[in-house]
């Protein structure tokens, strides 16, 4: 198989990083405990093995960035190279380490074709090992030197490159983020079902709202469909629902309740109706009910173009997302492992929707059961649509 196209190179400096906070994945190096270090570097190796059992690993989502294998590869050899260069500080006077290409190793290693399971494995070994490097640092060790060769000749001690070395896995986990919420997700699936599969007032109300806006036996597509609770209660108003989840626990649970459920990702799958086929626009609304909120930024406008192109004009929408700034990680309720929140305010929201295809009939801001803010938006597909992205 030939290789996949190199992604785009990162070529900053990013020493900068030990002196500020970076405003992408919110790594503060001041931040860092010593003490905890080792057990921090352990924990990340976890959580981005769990972004290994998200959907089609070794698929990129973007033709430019990393697939999640190639970037847990990356994390993996990561581990391996900064160990290698902690011990060389610990045995030698101001070692100089040797140049080390990311990118030249990605292609040369074939990063895109590895085996996700033995990656996971090789990836928790080399986080321990360097972890244990780091747990093993004297207390008078910390201050000793080594030297980046080749490039600017950057002079780090053992305390700044773990706090470097910290901030490009955590920077990574940030990366793959949706991925990881995912993992969370599949491997709690059971307690998740459990907690939510009882369907609120409010939720109820929204539901009677939504199926009465609209026509009789009309089809809807769920995204984020989960425990099945929001799909049982549109079917009882006499919507016809399509149930679909991108984890896979989810899908493989609904299924065995005895419906149908479809493994989908609403950034990149085909989102043609199977039970319609060669129907252009099959869904005469969409739900998505407390789902959307784990999509990246930058990506909800072409989540929303797609889902806006296989809607009927005129058809309807209701989402829910969280309301703030930036985003962050989250392990509430019964899912314990971390899942990315992606915070919104209205205008902006307003304006993504818009730009997507959509006219927003009404916007509601409602406070949720643990004193979050969530902005619930009801919107309809305009007439015209959007003419970018399509469905499939």
């Amino acid at each position: 198989m030939p290789p996949l196209p190199p992604v785009t190179s990162d070529t900053k400096d990013w020493t900068w990083v030990l002196a500020e906070a970076c405003p992408e994945c919110g790594f503060d190096a001041a931040a860092v405990d010593r003490g905890t270090l080792g057990a921090t570097i352990r924990t990340n190796a976890e959580h981005v093995v769990l972004a290994l059992r998200a959907p089609r690993p070794a698929t990129r989502r973007h033709d430019d960035t990393w697939s999640t294998v190639e970037y847990a590869c990356h994390v993996r050899d990561v581990h391996r190279v900064f160990d290698e260069r902690v011990r060389s500080m610990l045995e030698h006077d101001e070692p100089r380490f040797a140049d080390w290409d990311q990118d030249e190793t990605a292609r040369e290693r074939r990063y895109d074709l590895q085996d996700p399971a033995e990656v996971a494995l090789g990836l928790v070994e080399a986080a321990a090992a360097v972890a244990t490097t780091y747990d093993g640092v004297p207390a008078d060790g910390w201050d000793r030197r080594g030297l980046r060769g080749g490039d600017n000749g950057s002079e780090f001690t053992i305390d700044s490159i773990s706090r470097y070395h910290l901030h490009d896995v955590v920077h990574h986990l940030h990366d793959i983020g949706g991925a990881v919420t995912v993992g969370a997700y599949d491997v709690a699936a059971a307690g998740y079902r459990e907690q939510t599969h009882v369907l609120s007032d409010q939720l109820r109300e929204a539901v009677a709202a939504f199926a009465a806006a609209l026509p009789r036996h009309a089809r809807v597509l769920e995204i984020g469909s989960g425990s099945g609770r929001d799909a049982r209660a549109l079917e009882a108003h006499g919507i016809s629902v399509r149930r679909t989840d991108i984890t896979p626990a989810f899908v493989d649970a609904l299924r065995a309740d005895g419906v149908e459920a479809d493994l989908l990702d609403p950034l990149t799958d085909d989102l043609r109706d199977p039970s319609r086929p060669g129907v252009p626009e099959p869904y005469d609304g969409v739900w998505a009910n407390a789902c959307l909120l784990h999509v990246a930024r930058a990506d909800l406008p072409l989540v929303l173009t797609r889902l806006a192109a296989a809607t009927r004009p005129g058809g309807s929408v209701r989402l829910s997302l969280k309301e703030g700034d930036g985003d962050g990680w989250s392990t509430h309720g019964s899912v314990t492992a971390p899942r990315r929140f992606v915070y919104w305010r209205e205008q902006p929201l307003r304006d993504t929707l818009t730009s997507a295809g959509w006219s927003v009939d009404g916007l509601v801001h409602a406070d949720g059961l643990r004193g979050e803010s969530w902005l619930n938006v009801v919107a309809h597909r305009s007439e015209q649509g959007h003419e970018q992205e399509g469905t499939a």
